[in-house]
C-alpha cells in the first residue's frame, strides 16, 4: 500500500497581502497527478489546513474544491488540525465527509480511540492503522494539579504529548495487535529547523518535544508544523514533509516536497519534489545595486515572481528613500511584482537625543530646533537645507493652525 504525507497547506495564506490562492490550486492539480501516477491509496495531511482559525469564504471554498478533486481518485484522505486551525470549524462537516472516505480530526476528541482510523485493503481486511493525532493544546495536556510555574507548565506539556502518543499506541496494540500503525502529529520537535513564517508552538520553542519519546511502536510518524522538509531524530522514521509552497521569503530556498511510503518495501519515505510555481526573490544592496538587479530581470510567463527589496546604505539620506520609492513605483517587468520594500541605514540616528552632546529632556526641545539639528548632520548642500527648513516651517504652521481650529 502506498501512502502520501503532506502538511501545512495554510489555505488562505497571503504573503505581504498577496494571495497565494493560485499557488495552492496548482499544487493540488499536481498532487492529483502524483497520486494517480503512484497509485496512492492514503493521503495524510498533518495539520495547519488553513492559515487562520476563521478562514475567509474563499479559503473554505478552495478547501472543499481541493477535497472533491482528491476524492475522485479513490484515495482515503485523513486530515488533522494544526495550531492555526479551529477544531470546531474543521470538525463541522466531519460526518458528511466521512461518508466520502475523508476523515478529519480537528482537535483531540474525548475518546482517544476516535483518532485511530483503520485502512482496509482490497479483501476488506484492516491492513494499516493511522493514529491521526491533531495539534495538542494546553487544555488537552495539563491539569491544575500539575503546577503553575513556567517550568511546571512546560514539563506538563511535554509529558502530556508523550502520554497521548503512548496511550494511542496502547489502544492500537489492544484492538489490532498484528496491524502496523502510522502516527500523525503537529508539534515542534527538538532540533527542528524553523523559518520566520512559523508561530512558536505551545509556550515558545522551550516546549520543544524530544522525538525519542515517541517510542518505537509506530512504523512511521508523519509530522506537520515545521515548513522546512526534514528528518527528526527518533527511534522510528519521523519526518516533517514541510509546506507544499513557500509561505515566506525565508522559505524561498526550501526544496518543497511530499513524502511517499510503500508498505511493501520499508518505512523509509521517498521524497518527491514539488515543482516551483513561482519564485520568491529577495534583493538587497545600495541603490545602484538594486537598480542593476532589477534591470537584469527579463519578461517571464506564469505566476508572477514576488520580490522583496531592502535598500542598505551607510548613512541616512532622505533622497535615497525617495529614489527607492521612485524605483519601485516605476518598476514594470512582465512576470514580476515587488510586494515589499524597505530601507535600512547602518549609521542612522535612532533618536533625537543623539543629536545633542548633552542629553536633554523631551519637554525642553522645540520641534524646529530638533529638525534644524537633524538637517545640519545630513550631507546636503546649503540650498537643499534651506528648502528643507522652509518645507518644515510650512508643515509646522499647518499643525499650529489646526490646533487653533
Amino acid at each position: 500500500m502506498k501512502i502520501l504525507h503532506t502538511a501545512d497547506w495554510h489555505i488562505g495564506k497571503k504573503l505581504h497581502k498577496h494571495s497565494l490562492q493560485p499557488d495552492f490550486d496548482l499544487f493540488i492539480s499536481w498532487l492529483c497527478q502524483c497520486i494517480i501516477k503512484n497509485d496512492v491509496k492514503v493521503l495524510l495531511v498533518s495539520g495547519d489546513i488553513f492559515d487562520l482559525a476563521n478562514p475567509s469564504s474563499e479559503a473554505r471554498q478552495q478547501y472543499f474544491k481541493a477535497l472533491m478533486k482528491l476524492r475522485r481518485l479513490d484515495c482515503k484522505i485523513i486530515l488533522t488540525g494544526g495550531n492555526h486551525d479551529s477544531p470546531t470549524m474543521l470538525n463541522a462537516p466531519q460526518e458528511v465527509l466521512r461518508e466520502l472516505d475523508i476523515h478529519i480530526i480537528g482537535g483531540l476528541p474525548q475518546e482517544l480511540s476516535e483518532c485511530i482510523i483503520p485502512v482496509k485493503n482490497g479483501k476488506n481486511e484492516t491492513e494499516l492503522l493511522i493514529a491521526a493525532i491533531p495539534y495538542l493544546r494546553d487544555a488537552d495536556l495539563r491539569t491544575a494539579s500539575q503546577g503553575n510555574s513556567y517550568e511546571d507548565r512546560l514539563e506538563a506539556l511535554r509529558k502530556g504529548i508523550q502520554q497521548t502518543f503512548v496511550d494511542t499506541a496502547k489502544i492500537c496494540k489492544t484492538k489490532f495487535p498484528e496491524v502496523d500503525c502510522i502516527a500523525m502529529g503537529h508539534l515542534f520537535a527538538a532540533g527542528a529547523e524553523t523559518s520566520e513564517s512559523e508561530r512558536d508552538i505551545q509556550i515558545g520553542n522551550q516546549a520543544a518535544f524530544n522525538a525519542l519519546q515517541f517510542g518505537d511502536y509506530y512504523k512511521y510518524i508523519a509530522l506537520g508544523h515545521i515548513h522546512k522538509p526534514q528528518r527528526v531524530n527518533a527511534a522510528t522514521p519521523t519526518f516533517y514533509s514541510g509546506s507544499p509552497i513557500p509561505l515566506s521569503f525565508s522559505e524561498r530556498s526550501n526544496k518543497n516536497r511530499i513524502l511517499l511510503l510503500d508498505t511493501e518495501n520499508n518505512w523509509e519515505p521517498k521524497s518527491i519534489e514539488i515543482p516551483g510555481f513561482r519564485a520568491l526573490i529577495k534583493i538587497t544592496g545600495n541603490l545602484e545595486k538594486l537598480q542593476q538587479k532589477l534591470g537584469e530581470l527579463k519578461d517571464r510567463e506564469g505566476l508572477p515572481s514576488l520580490i522583496e527589496i531592502e535598500l542598505q546604505e551607510e548613512h541616512f539620506d532622505a533622497n535615497k528613500i525617495f529614489e527607492l520609492d521612485q524605483l519601485v513605483g516605476n518598476f514594470e517587468v512582465k512576470g514580476y511584482e515587488i510586494v515589499k520594500h524597505r530601507a535600512s541605514f547602518k549609521n542612522k540616528i535612532s533618536g533625537s537625543g543623539e543629536l545633542y552632546e548633552e542629553k536633554k529632556q523631551l519637554e525642553d526641545l522645540q520641534p524646529l530646533d530638533v529638525f534644524k539639528k537633524l538637517v545640519e548632520v545630513q550631507e546636503e548642500d546649503e540650498e537643499t537645507r534651506k528648502d528643507l527648513m522652509s518645507a518644515f516651517n510650512e508643515i509646522l504652521e499647518e499643525v499650529h493652525q489646526s490646533k487653533k481650529a
